[in-house]
């Protein structure tokens, strides 16, 4: 089996900030995974390190591959990988439809520019993505004008125009409230089940769905825990994962952590 993912003694920076060194992991198609620390442990570098906006240091035993390959074309990684992040969402003008929201994706843009065509084929996918997400009505609405759990239902269409098997989201329900919440859950249960791997990089323990199984734990850099959720989702292991005294609450096979003032 050819791994989605495969870090193989990786070291990088952020600018003259080393961040990782020696990182190394795997994750294998239908292996659903959270990728989950406190800020500042490396999550955004690995996501950078994954789209290849950032480069691992060059040595011999070094290596990053996607799909099994270390070189993409990234028309090529996009039919294949899509990606949900805070950092795409704030890239979009106030001025772009919904519509057009979803439609930059065939291009990997962001908004669609003059030059941009799309056939009748694009425009049926683009209608049939949005009715499934329940956001057709809201096409010709502006992004400005949105809610965050509008943009993020928009390019999470964005993400899956051109039917990825896998999807890495990026602290997913930042900013929504429980309605828009309820709805997340909803739609990483629907996308699961229809055959998509899901991979999850968060700090908040709420946003695991429960048919996610397996938890990496990030801590400066290091990978300092990897196994499946009933392992190590516990008060002790997340206290120091965050370190300060948490109590893990969990109930219908969710997880959420509150303050431990005993």
């Amino acid at each position: 089996m050819t791994e989605i993912i495969r870090f193989r003694n990786c070291t990088a920076y952020r600018g003259n900030t080393l961040v990782f060194e020696g990182l190394s992991l795997s994750i294998d198609p239908g292996q659903h995974t959270v990728i989950l620390g406190p800020n500042g442990a490396g999550k955004s570098t690995f996501l950078k390190l994954i789209t290849q906006e950032l480069r691992p240091v060059v040595q011999p035993d070094s290596s990053i591959s996607l799909f099994g390959q270390r070189r993409w074309r990234i028309w090529e990684l996009r039919d294949r990988l899509g990606i949900v992040s805070d950092d795409l969402q704030k890239e979009y003008l106030p001025g772009a439809t919904g519509e057009h929201v979803v439609l930059s994706g065939f291009y990997s843009s962001i908004d669609i520019a003059p030059h941009h065509t799309f056939s009748t084929a694009q425009f049926d996918t683009a209608s049939a993505i949005m009715e499934e997400l329940g956001i057709l009505h809201l096409k010709k609405k502006k992004y400005g004008t949105m809610s965050t759990g509008e943009k993020r239902r928009f390019l999470l269409a964005r993400a899956l125009i051109h039917d990825p098997e896998v999807l890495i989201l990026d602290e997913p329900t930042t900013g929504l409230d429980l309605t828009a919440i309820r709805s997340y859950y909803h739609h990483m249960s629907n996308l699961m089940k229809a055959g998509r791997t899901i991979i999850l990089v968060t700090h908040h323990i709420y946003e695991i769905p429960p048919d996610i199984r397996r938890v990496i734990m990030l801590k400066q850099g290091k990978i300092v825990h990897d196994g499946p959720k009933e392992k190590l989702l516990t008060s002790d292991i997340l206290s120091g994962l965050y370190e300060t005294p948490v109590r893990l609450v969990h109930a219908g096979g969710y997880y959420q952590v509150l303050p431990d003032f005993t």
